[in-house]
């Protein structure tokens, strides 16, 4: 059996950014109906727990426990119906998408994790930094919560932000990359927003520094 980072080494040698976007339909923003997450309670380094209280990889060279297969979500051009700028990032909270805005009414629609509850929120910021493979440190606040986590990790496939993070105002929230692909559409995470490894780098392609970021609960 493959190890989880050999199959998602796989999936990045995919060239992303050739496969275009299919429509879908329209999004109204404020129409949405109302509507879990990055550290339960197994211990990091244990085959099988990670950081984010999912099975998969954890720490470095682990090998992941077997997972059910998920059904990816597809990333669709949509109409949009919001008052926001092309190249604003709008987040639904409750629907778990991501909405990248772009002219004439359209929107990119990505699948997304979001924050448990306790750990939603709500707000209007900018994209501040973008990172490719970016090493992680847990903020002291995931640390007193989880002290078995590690001090500092690494980016590669392994490290629990993925391919790519683009950093959200001065907070320590993320939109940012998983190695664990089968939480996407789920509220799994302490605030950040999570993509596919594929997403996020699709994105990171689109966004730039100083976009606008709306989150909606």
């Amino acid at each position: 059996m493959k190890t989880f980072a050999s199959a998602l080494a796989g999936i990045l040698s995919v060239c992303v950014l050739s496969s275009g976007p299919v429509l879908a339909n329209p999004y109204d923003p404020f129409g949405a109906e109302a509507g879990e997450d990055y550290y339960a309670d197994p211990v990091y380094g244990q085959t099988g727990a990670s950081p984010y209280g999912y099975q998969g990889t954890v720490g470095q060279g682990v090998q992941a426990a077997p997972q059910a297969q998920v059904a990816p979500i597809p990333r669709e051009i949509v109409a949009f119906r919001g008052d926001y700028k092309p190249g604003t990032v709008v987040v639904s909270t409750a629907e778990r998408r991501l909405y990248f805005v772009m002219p004439n009414g359209e929107a990119i629609r990505y699948g997304v994790g979001v924050g448990r509850p306790g750990f939603t929120w709500s707000g209007t910021k900018t994209v501040t930094a973008k990172k490719e493979w970016p090493s992680w440190t847990p903020p002291a606040a995931m640390i007193a919560r989880r002290p078995d986590l590690p001090r500092y990790m690494a980016g590669g496939v392994e490290n629990p932000l993925g391919a790519r993070a683009m950093y959200i105002g001065n907070t320590e929230y993320r939109i940012h990359g998983s190695n664990e692909p089968d939480t996407i559409g789920q509220a799994v995470s302490s605030g950040c927003i999570r993509m596919t490894n594929e997403d996020v780098t699709d994105l990171y392609e689109r966004v730039r520094v100083g976009a606008k970021v709306v989150v909606l609960n």
